[in-house]
């Protein structure tokens, strides 16, 4: 079984007496992918600003590993046009960065080709890479991914998936990963959490596709699902050694 980086155990929210993420539990383990799906209004961002520790919850518990490190990546970021800016220098901006570990995680993302590109003027793949590059620097021990494969055309959303994939193999990092890509998102997770506010079904993606709850939430959007399936059908534990995978499981409604 996997070393948990981060475990939320029975959290709860509430905005103004609305009710947002009820009692849900997860954990996210060094070299493994967990992906939050569900629709908009799920709480999916809320959970996600939680394990960062942006939000503090008004029940249950977060447990870290101490010390631990994270990396962020956003959906998308805004910068003028007027501010003159290349790729390497807005990964410079983050304080104490090096050259060397500038070079290593442009290397890793495959965007050092753009590195004297204005960041403004990338396409919308380069700059998904560029993002991920800033959220590795630092070698984080977990990464949270906020719609890592927004604006990118299908052959890009899969190359991103691979590279999310290869990241975690070569950094044995934790990967906390919110996600609307229903067809592509089953190749390349390790576990899929489902949430609606609560969580709905969770488990393997081989599961997760089959299970009544989770046709329930999106419908007719995962029909067709099977053209991607997912082939990583194991875990690593935190030396990077291959373990066998979690079965899906089903929640429990009062």
């Amino acid at each position: 079984m996997t070393s948990s980086l981060i475990e939320l155990e029975n959290v709860s929210l509430s905005f103004s007496g609305h009710m947002v993420l009820d009692r849900i539990s997860f954990s996210v383990g060094r070299g493994e992918i967990v992906t939050l799906i569900g629709p908009n209004g799920a709480g999916k961002s809320t959970a996600m600003k939680i394990a960062l520790g942006l939000l503090t919850p008004d029940e249950g518990q977060v447990r870290r590993v101490s010390d631990i490190s994270m990396g962020y990546m956003p959906q998308k970021i805004t910068i003028e046009d007027i501010l003159p800016l290349s790729v390497r220098d807005f990964l410079n901006l983050r304080p104490g960065t090096t050259k060397a570990e500038v070079d290593e995680v442009m290397a890793l993302v495959r965007i050092s080709h753009a590195e004297a590109s204005p960041v403004q003027r990338v396409s919308g793949g380069e700059m998904q890479r560029v993002l991920m590059a800033r959220a590795l620097l630092g070698n984080p021990d977990l990464i949270v991914l906020d719609e890592p494969v927004q604006g990118v055309n299908i052959g890009g959303q899969e190359e991103l998936y691979q590279l999310i994939g290869r990241v975690r193999d070569e950094k044995n990092c934790g990967v906390l990963m919110i996600s609307h890509d229903l067809h592509m998102v089953m190749a390349g997770t390790d576990k899929v959490i489902c949430l609606n506010r609560h969580i709905c079904c969770s488990g393997e993606p081989e599961k997760i596709k089959d299970h009544p709850e989770y046709h329930a939430l999106f419908g007719r959007e995962v029909e067709g699902i099977a053209l991607y399936t997912h082939h990583h059908d194991h875990h690593h534990d935190s030396h990077g050694d291959v373990i066998s995978g979690e079965h899906g499981e089903g929640c429990d409604h009062d």
